[in-house]
């Protein structure tokens, strides 16, 4: 069994635990803060659903509502879930398309952990009668994740995370 973080291991988190929260709602990638993986020999698949994101329209101004599912396998760093969700938050005045929003959050965690494969997918509400499911994703150069890169995006299904969970579109 593993042993616990000792204090040299948690520097850096800085959200977490703090009893002055600050809900920023205009777009900040620095508020994402990641910790060392414990683990990296074993791959391990690490997923998200965040099902209150909200961002606007960059021409109306009107509010866009989603659910973004992130998933990805873990490299040397993980994402801390709070600074995380405090990063989601900041979208919440940005003005950006629906697949710019799931792109900047593809990149902007590509950026902070250089996970070994990492998805982004947007289950956006819809509007005008339409709704946009927009994917991202990477991978290192790893021939198992530039497969499995290869395998995900010829078979994404828009609407396949709703239908798994049994509302479909």
């Amino acid at each position: 069994m593993s042993e616990g973080r000792n204090s040299s291991e948690i520097t850096g988190i800085s959200q977490l635990g703090s009893k002055q929260t600050k809900y920023d709602f205009n777009y900040d990638p620095s508020l994402l803060e990641c910790f060392d993986n414990k683990n990296p020999e074993h791959p391990q698949w690490v997923t998200f659903v965040c099902t209150e994101f909200t961002s606007l329209c960059p021409i109306t101004a009107q509010p866009d509502y989603a659910k973004i599912f992130i998933n990805y396998i873990a490299n040397k760093k993980m994402v801390e879930s709070k600074s995380l969700k405090l990063y989601l938050y900041s979208f919440r005045n940005h003005g950006d398309f629906h697949e710019d929003c799931i792109q900047k959050i593809c990149n902007d965690l590509k950026k902070l952990m250089d996970p070994r494969y990492l998805e982004v997918v947007g289950e956006f509400t819809p509007r005008g009668g339409i709704a946009i499911f927009p994917f991202a994703s990477t991978h290192n150069l790893e021939p198992e994740y530039k497969t499995l890169y290869a395998t995900r995006l010829a078979n994404y299904a828009p609407g396949k995370y709703s239908m798994e969970l049994g509302r479909p579109y």
